[in-house]
């Protein structure tokens, strides 16, 4: 449940603070004055879609605040992703600065606007003022049937096991018109393949190659180098510099007994020594083992030359070459058993009845949930002045498709006697509106979603009407909390939670909306107001108070 909403600059708000509590609670107010605003800013902090435009102007961001009780689903979610805290709950914010970038938090952690949304799908349901219109498009009759069927997980079930039978449908076609030419494409890739296998490179022998190839052709240069190195060092006729610096060590080490302040450069000069009589040694091993081999030089620059001449054959460089290899490989492996078309054939028959079993299976259950909700929703019109009306859902056989074996349509008979037609076809904006607010209420019903928000959906719906919407969303707010932007005062005075949204100024002149709760007085007054405009009398008072009792 939504427990506090804080919004700070975002577009005509200046800063609110909002405290909620269960049951129905309703959102009023003269048109413009920013009820729906509350609604887009609690929908930004749940994830949705924001620019530059959303912050308030003369503002450097907008920041939005969502406090909620979390239930069992949002738990579990928080612990999963590394946001739970230790006392509960779930802390969503999100904020928008002037340049339109945005940073999204959960518990006070840096979270992405995709993690917002989905904690958010598991906190709040929202109905907006335009879903009527939805209601005409096959994707979302189908779509809604679903989730009242609990059939999402079938759904994409059933879209994975289509998308893999057409897949191997498709190849199996493409083998059967192209035959010749996967032929002659396995042919190329086995004499592809045979040439890198004879050849046989290993990961990382070019490196090796090319090193070795180096050294044996300036093999001369290296043991010259080598030889001349040593003479310096320990091997000249005339003084090599070691011992040179060992006569130089034996004399300054003896005047340092004269003068100790010597001492500290006979200390350098000894480790020099020790360094050049190791590098003595190193230099005799190295031109132990360093010779001259042509033959082994003529046999590496074959190597060389045979991998030089794959790489170029293949387009690739010569480091590339065993992972050319290894991808030939599996493709040739993949086009052997292409080739094999009655084995193909009866794969694609196997994943064909994979998918038809399961797609019969949504059906069933599609089957089940329709009659449910025609039954449920034909109810609910009774009540809403369409007596003798009803509403069915029909499951039209169709082609084999992601969505299943038939396709979803909405039929309404707006009163008795008459045939149900489709729903876009025949109802009217009233109806429409009637149909979907029994249908949003009905769905909540089967949701376990703790919050509800509906906004403005009671749009085209008045007098005795509108107050049986109101007992159909007060008796929802028994069991969820439910938040209601009206405009109707017949549904405002079932809530047990009233705000009033107003415009206000702002010391700087500038034009915010306000938002206070209303106590039974203030109620009263606004109420009158919904009744009969800006002129309020005794008369629409006393209607006020009348409807507030009952």
């Amino acid at each position: 449940m939504l427990r506090t909403l804080s919004i700070r600059d975002f577009v005509i708000v200046d800063s609110i603070e909002l405290e909620f509590s269960a049951g129905f609670t309703v959102f009023t107010g003269e048109t413009g004055a920013g009820k729906s605003i509350l609604i887009d800013a609690l929908t930004l902090a749940l994830g949705g879609r924001g620019d530059a435009s959303v912050v308030r102007e003369g503002a450097a961001k907008a920041d939005i605040t969502a406090d909620f009780a979390a239930n069992a689903a949002a738990d579990a979610w928080l612990a999963a992703n590394e946001f739970a805290v230790e006392e509960g709950g779930a802390l969503l914010r999100r904020v928008i600065d002037n340049a339109g970038r945005s940073k999204a938090y959960i518990n006070g952690i840096a979270a992405t606007a995709t993690q917002l949304r989905d904690l958010g799908d598991l906190l709040v349901d929202i109905h907006g003022q335009h879903a009527h219109q939805s209601l005409l498009k096959t994707d979302a009759q189908r779509g809604l049937l679903d989730g009242q069927a609990g059939a999402d997980a079938q759904v994409r079930a059933v879209s994975a096991a289509y998308k893999a039978w057409r897949a191997l449908a498709k190849q199996v076609e493409e083998f059967e018109t192209n035959a010749a030419n996967v032929l002659y494409e396995r042919e190329r890739l086995e004499w592809q393949v045979n040439e890198l296998e004879k050849l046989a490179v290993k990961t990382g022998e070019w490196s090796e190659v090319s090193n070795e190839h180096s050294r044996l052709s300036h093999a001369a240069s290296l043991l010259e180098g080598a030889q001349e190195a040593l003479a310096l060092l320990s091997e000249a006729d005339e003084q090599p510099i070691i011992s040179q610096l060992s006569s130089l060590n034996q004399k300054l080490g003896k005047l340092a007994g004269v003068d100790s302040g010597l001492q500290a450069i006979v200390d350098l000069i000894e480790p020099a020594r020790i360094q050049l009589q190791e590098a003595v040694y190193a230099l005799n091993d190295y031109l132990d083992r360093v010779d001259l081999d042509p033959q082994r030089l003529q046999s590496v620059e074959a190597r060389m030359e045979a991998i030089h001449s794959a790489a170029r054959k293949f387009r690739v460089s010569e480091d590339q070459l065993p992972q050319e290899y290894e991808q030939l490989s599996a493709r040739l492996a993949q086009m052997a058993d292409a080739s094999d078309i009655d084995g193909l054939r009866q794969q694609e028959q196997q994943l064909k009845a994979q998918y038809m079993a399961q797609a019969q299976q949504l059906s069933a259950t599609r089957s089940t949930a329709a009659r449910q909700l025609s039954d449920a929703v034909t109810q609910a019109m009774q009540d809403l002045s369409m007596t003798g009306g009803r509403f069915d859902i029909a499951l039209h056989a169709g082609e084999p498709s992601a969505h299943g074996l038939e396709q979803v349509e909405f039929l309404v008979a707006g009163h008795a006697g008459v045939a149900p037609r489709s729903l876009a076809k025949v109802a009217s904006g009233g109806e429409l509106a009637r149909i979907a607010l029994a249908i949003s209420v009905i769905t909540s019903n089967a949701t376990t979603v703790p919050t509800l928000i509906f906004d403005e959906v009671d749009s085209g719906i008045g007098g005795g009407v509108a107050e049986v919407v109101g007992r159909l969303l007060r008796r929802l707010g028994q069991q969820r909390q439910v938040l209601c932007v009206t405009h109707l005062p017949q549904v405002a005075s079932q809530a047990g939670q009233h705000f009033q949204v107003a415009k206000g100024t702002l010391e700087n002149g500038k034009t915010a909306s306000r938002i206070e709760v209303l106590d039974a007085k203030a109620r009263v007054e606004e109420v009158a107001r919904m009744l009969g405009g800006l002129e309020i009398t005794a008369t629409t008072r006393k209607h006020a108070r009348e409807l507030l009792a009952s």
